[in-house]
């Protein structure tokens, strides 16, 4: 795990300290970036503090843990962001990320 993936975690556990399940995952590899770049990342966090939470309030709170981050250089984070119920629920293939296109690059 990297520095900036390191930083993403330690963030995300200050700002939800009782969550479930946290994984972060750096997937610039799967992108036009150079490597080591650490600048597309995806988390998937569960906490029971986003029960009866929308999923727009969810991604704020996650941005808000993040800018500074995002200040830094973050270029891109797919957020998958679920209560202990809603976890229970999801398919494995709800959590794979599609191929990147290439962006700019085509």
């Amino acid at each position: 795990m990297g520095p900036r993936a390191q930083l993403i975690q330690q963030l995300l556990k200050s700002e939800f300290p009782s969550f479930d399940h946290l994984e972060v995952v750096d997937e610039s590899h799967m992108h036009n970036v150079p490597e080591g770049a650490e600048s597309h990342f995806k988390i998937i966090l569960v906490s029971s503090e986003f029960t009866d939470v929308s999923r727009v309030k969810r991604q704020q709170r996650v941005y808000k843990a993040l800018q500074s981050v995002f200040q830094q250089g973050l270029h891109a984070l797919a957020q998958k962001t679920y209560s202990p119920e809603e976890w229970a629920e999801v398919p494995e293939s709800r959590l794979i990320s599609p191929d990147c296109k290439g962006g700019s690059s085509h």
